[in-house]
């Protein structure tokens, strides 16, 4: 059943209350049916409580797409799927992308369509591709983190994470670890579409949140493309998932598995994959 979520401020208040570890303070005041939704979904997202949690967001067409042909992303999701991106930045210590995003968008990754606070940002870059002055590394006193294979200086406060690529990939586990090892709880796996699938192939994705938006592309990069792709729907993953209307768009909120103590389902053949988009 598809429930309606409304965020409204004391709502969200609460939420980043429990961001901060101040979850306990009352809220008074009848929640509507609306607002219990938005802390049924943002409420142990915010928790810090439970452990490191990874979480992946992609927003794509009723064809599940993510772009036009040209690369043109800017529009696939709607006004109330792009604030809920931005909640989600903002209840994450830091933001993953893969430099392809980066080269392709120069995306700023910052919370600017609700309350909190901008998230660290993170960008796999295995070859050193990503010039200096991108967006992702500006600085404006965010921390400001890239995972390189190779030996390329950054300029001062940019923190580089040096690991071994592997026929130009870098290993999901490896980068998890490293940055998990950086101080980084809970994150946001946020692009593009063969980074998101590398670390759900690797069993490290926690939750995957899918938006999906009333337009019609009809060709075009595809939301999520796996390296190892099953060949029977049996091997699919089916994971506990609840669906809610934000307005413009409509989310999926997929479990896989951690927060609800159970184990993965992930091939052995899929623990060992990589990325580098």
């Amino acid at each position: 059943m598809m429930q309606r979520i409304e965020v409204t401020p004391r709502i969200w208040q609460r939420i980043l209350n429990l961001r901060s570890a101040r979850g306990k303070e009352a809220l008074n005041g009848h929640l509507s049916a609306e607002e219990e939704a938005a802390l049924q979904l943002y409420g142990p997202l915010a928790r810090r409580d439970a452990g490191p949690l990874t979480l992946a967001q992609i927003g794509q067409s009723l064809d599940g797409r993510i772009a036009t042909p040209s690369g043109d992303a800017r529009d696939v999701s709607g006004p109330d799927g792009l604030s809920h991106l931005h909640r989600l930045r903002a209840l994450v210590d830091g933001v993953v992308i893969g430099v392809r995003t980066a080269l392709h968008d120069d995306p700023r990754l910052t919370v600017r369509h609700c309350e909190g606070g901008d998230p660290a940002r993170i960008v796999i870059d295995p070859q050193g591709r990503l010039p200096d002055e991108a967006m992702p590394l500006r600085g404006d006193g965010i921390r400001r983190i890239i995972v390189q294979g190779v030996d390329r200086a950054r300029p001062r406060g940019i923190e580089v994470i040096r690991l071994t690529p592997n026929g130009g990939w870098i290993s999901p586990a490896a980068i998890m670890t490293a940055l998990r090892r950086a101080g980084l709880g809970t994150l946001l796996v946020e692009g593009g579409g063969r980074t998101i699938a590398g670390f759900l192939e690797a069993g490290l994705i926690d939750r995957l949140l899918v938006t999906v938006a009333p337009v019609i592309i009809g060709a075009g990069p595809q939301g999520l493309t796996t390296r190892d792709p099953i060949q029977t729907l049996a091997q699919a993953m089916r994971p506990e998932t609840r669906v809610y209307s934000l307005g413009s768009d409509i989310l999926f909120d997929c479990d896989l598995g951690r927060s609800l103590g159970r184990e993965k389902a992930v091939p052995p053949s899929r623990q060992d994959a990589a990325l580098q988009s």
